[in-house]
Protein backbone atom coordinates (compact mmCIF):
# COMPACT_ATOMS: atom_id res chain seq x y z
CA UNK A 1 0.00 0.00 0.00
CA UNK A 2 2.85 2.66 0.18
CA UNK A 3 4.10 1.65 -2.80
CA UNK A 4 0.75 2.67 -4.59
CA UNK A 5 1.09 6.05 -2.52
CA UNK A 6 4.62 6.25 -3.59
CA UNK A 7 3.90 5.62 -7.05
CA UNK A 8 1.19 8.43 -7.53
CA UNK A 9 3.17 11.00 -6.64
CA UNK A 10 5.11 12.31 -9.92
CA UNK A 11 8.87 12.53 -8.92
CA UNK A 12 10.47 16.03 -10.04
CA UNK A 13 13.95 15.41 -11.27
CA UNK A 14 17.42 17.19 -10.46
CA UNK A 15 17.39 17.59 -14.60
CA UNK A 16 18.40 20.62 -15.67
CA UNK A 17 16.17 19.73 -18.92
CA UNK A 18 12.79 19.56 -17.04
CA UNK A 19 10.58 21.97 -18.17
CA UNK A 20 8.61 21.27 -14.81
CA UNK A 21 12.10 22.81 -12.56
CA UNK A 22 11.22 26.39 -14.48
CA UNK A 23 7.18 26.76 -13.39
CA UNK A 24 8.29 28.49 -10.37
CA UNK A 25 10.71 30.70 -11.87
CA UNK A 26 8.34 31.83 -14.42
CA UNK A 27 4.99 32.60 -12.11
CA UNK A 28 7.53 34.07 -9.55
CA UNK A 29 8.84 36.36 -12.19
CA UNK A 30 5.39 37.41 -13.35
CA UNK A 31 3.78 38.24 -10.03
CA UNK A 32 6.84 40.49 -9.45
CA UNK A 33 6.60 41.86 -13.03
CA UNK A 34 2.83 42.39 -11.87
CA UNK A 35 3.73 44.16 -8.55
CA UNK A 36 6.14 46.47 -10.39
CA UNK A 37 3.94 47.54 -13.07
CA UNK A 38 1.07 48.80 -10.34
CA UNK A 39 3.59 49.92 -8.27
CA UNK A 40 4.54 52.39 -11.06
CA UNK A 41 1.54 53.14 -12.57
CA UNK A 42 0.20 54.28 -9.20
CA UNK A 43 1.43 57.76 -9.32
CA UNK A 44 -0.12 58.55 -12.43
CA UNK A 45 -3.39 56.64 -11.47
CA UNK A 46 -3.58 58.67 -8.07
CA UNK A 47 -2.82 62.21 -10.02
CA UNK A 48 -5.98 61.97 -11.71
CA UNK A 49 -7.77 62.27 -8.37
CA UNK A 50 -9.19 65.64 -7.24
CA UNK A 51 -6.62 67.87 -5.27
CA UNK A 52 -7.32 68.56 -1.98
CA UNK A 53 -8.40 72.24 -2.52
CA UNK A 54 -10.79 70.78 -4.80
CA UNK A 55 -11.83 67.92 -1.94
CA UNK A 56 -12.32 71.16 0.86
CA UNK A 57 -14.62 73.15 -1.35
CA UNK A 58 -16.47 70.05 -2.30
CA UNK A 59 -19.44 71.46 -0.02
CA UNK A 60 -19.85 74.98 0.91
CA UNK A 61 -22.28 76.55 3.47
CA UNK A 62 -23.58 79.86 2.98
CA UNK A 63 -24.99 82.11 5.73
CA UNK A 64 -27.64 84.04 3.90
CA UNK A 65 -28.35 86.42 6.67
CA UNK A 66 -25.31 88.74 5.84
CA UNK A 67 -27.10 89.32 2.31
CA UNK A 68 -29.29 92.22 2.36
CA UNK A 69 -32.70 92.17 0.11
CA UNK A 70 -31.66 93.20 -3.72
CA UNK A 71 -28.00 92.05 -3.47
CA UNK A 72 -25.55 89.80 -4.15
CA UNK A 73 -22.75 87.42 -2.89
CA UNK A 74 -19.60 85.32 -4.50
CA UNK A 75 -18.77 82.31 -2.82
CA UNK A 76 -15.64 80.38 -3.88
CA UNK A 77 -16.99 76.91 -4.99
CA UNK A 78 -14.60 73.88 -6.29
CA UNK A 79 -12.35 77.04 -7.92
CA UNK A 80 -15.60 78.90 -9.33
CA UNK A 81 -17.10 81.63 -8.33
CA UNK A 82 -21.10 81.17 -7.56
CA UNK A 83 -23.55 83.77 -7.67
CA UNK A 84 -25.71 83.95 -4.58
CA UNK A 85 -28.54 86.89 -5.25
CA UNK A 86 -31.32 87.83 -2.51
CA UNK A 87 -34.10 89.42 -5.18
CA UNK A 88 -36.36 91.39 -4.42
CA UNK A 89 -40.13 91.05 -5.54
CA UNK A 90 -39.73 93.06 -8.30
CA UNK A 91 -36.54 91.35 -9.42
CA UNK A 92 -38.89 88.13 -9.12
CA UNK A 93 -42.14 89.63 -10.52
CA UNK A 94 -40.16 90.87 -14.36
CA UNK A 95 -38.45 87.64 -14.36
CA UNK A 96 -41.94 85.43 -15.43
CA UNK A 97 -41.49 86.65 -18.86
CA UNK A 98 -38.59 85.07 -20.69
CA UNK A 99 -39.62 86.43 -23.90
CA UNK A 100 -36.39 87.92 -25.59
CA UNK A 101 -34.11 85.04 -23.66
CA UNK A 102 -31.64 82.83 -26.05
CA UNK A 103 -32.03 79.90 -24.17
CA UNK A 104 -35.92 80.04 -22.64
CA UNK A 105 -36.39 78.18 -19.46
CA UNK A 106 -38.71 79.20 -16.62
CA UNK A 107 -37.17 81.09 -13.75
CA UNK A 108 -39.03 78.54 -11.36
CA UNK A 109 -36.78 75.90 -13.23
CA UNK A 110 -33.73 77.80 -12.29
CA UNK A 111 -34.52 78.54 -8.46
CA UNK A 112 -35.33 76.17 -5.30
CA UNK A 113 -37.20 79.61 -3.72
CA UNK A 114 -38.13 82.39 -5.38
CA UNK A 115 -36.36 84.91 -3.54
CA UNK A 116 -32.62 83.19 -3.54
CA UNK A 117 -30.97 82.75 -7.18
CA UNK A 118 -27.48 80.23 -7.05
CA UNK A 119 -25.60 80.19 -10.64
CA UNK A 120 -22.26 79.58 -11.01
CA UNK A 121 -20.52 83.26 -11.91
CA UNK A 122 -18.71 81.85 -15.59
CA UNK A 123 -20.16 83.03 -18.28
CA UNK A 124 -20.75 80.25 -20.91
CA UNK A 125 -19.06 81.56 -23.92
CA UNK A 126 -15.48 81.59 -22.88
CA UNK A 127 -15.44 81.28 -19.23
CA UNK A 128 -15.31 85.45 -17.74
CA UNK A 129 -17.01 86.20 -14.68
CA UNK A 130 -19.57 88.43 -15.31
CA UNK A 131 -20.31 92.10 -13.61
CA UNK A 132 -22.73 92.78 -11.49
CA UNK A 133 -25.85 95.25 -12.60
CA UNK A 134 -28.95 96.19 -11.70
CA UNK A 135 -31.14 94.24 -14.19
CA UNK A 136 -28.46 90.99 -13.74
CA UNK A 137 -24.73 90.57 -14.85
CA UNK A 138 -23.00 92.09 -18.12
CA UNK A 139 -19.53 90.17 -19.12
CA UNK A 140 -17.80 93.21 -20.70
CA UNK A 141 -14.76 90.95 -22.26
CA UNK A 142 -17.74 90.38 -24.90
CA UNK A 143 -21.28 91.75 -24.36
CA UNK A 144 -23.06 89.02 -23.04
CA UNK A 145 -26.52 90.37 -20.77
CA UNK A 146 -27.86 87.97 -18.26
CA UNK A 147 -31.01 88.61 -16.66
CA UNK A 148 -31.61 88.30 -12.58
CA UNK A 149 -32.30 84.05 -13.17
CA UNK A 150 -29.29 84.01 -14.73
CA UNK A 151 -30.55 83.62 -18.48
CA UNK A 152 -28.93 85.07 -21.24
CA UNK A 153 -30.55 88.33 -23.07
CA UNK A 154 -27.69 88.90 -25.40
CA UNK A 155 -24.55 88.40 -26.75
CA UNK A 156 -22.20 85.28 -27.68
CA UNK A 157 -23.20 83.18 -24.80
CA UNK A 158 -25.12 80.09 -26.25
CA UNK A 159 -26.36 78.90 -22.77
CA UNK A 160 -27.62 80.22 -19.69
CA UNK A 161 -25.26 80.59 -16.51
CA UNK A 162 -25.05 77.05 -14.65
CA UNK A 163 -26.90 76.17 -11.70
CA UNK A 164 -24.70 74.30 -9.38
CA UNK A 165 -26.51 71.17 -7.10
CA UNK A 166 -27.35 72.96 -3.83
CA UNK A 167 -29.92 72.59 -1.21
CA UNK A 168 -31.82 74.76 1.74
CA UNK A 169 -30.79 73.40 4.89
CA UNK A 170 -32.65 75.76 7.19
CA UNK A 171 -34.04 79.47 6.08
CA UNK A 172 -30.80 81.09 6.32
CA UNK A 173 -28.67 78.64 5.14
CA UNK A 174 -27.77 76.79 1.96
CA UNK A 175 -25.01 74.25 0.90
CA UNK A 176 -23.40 74.21 -2.56
CA UNK A 177 -22.44 71.15 -3.71
CA UNK A 178 -23.44 67.23 -3.88
CA UNK A 179 -24.62 65.92 -0.80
Amino acid sequence: MSDDKQSSVPEISDNPDNPDRRDFLTVATGVVAGAGIAAASWPFINSMNPSQDVLSKAKVEVDLNGIELGSAKTIAWQGKPVFVLHRTDQQIASMADSAGVKDPQADQERVKKPEWLVVVGVCTHLGCVPNRQDAGWFCPCHGSVFDNSGRILRGPAPTNLALPPYDFISDKKLVIGEA
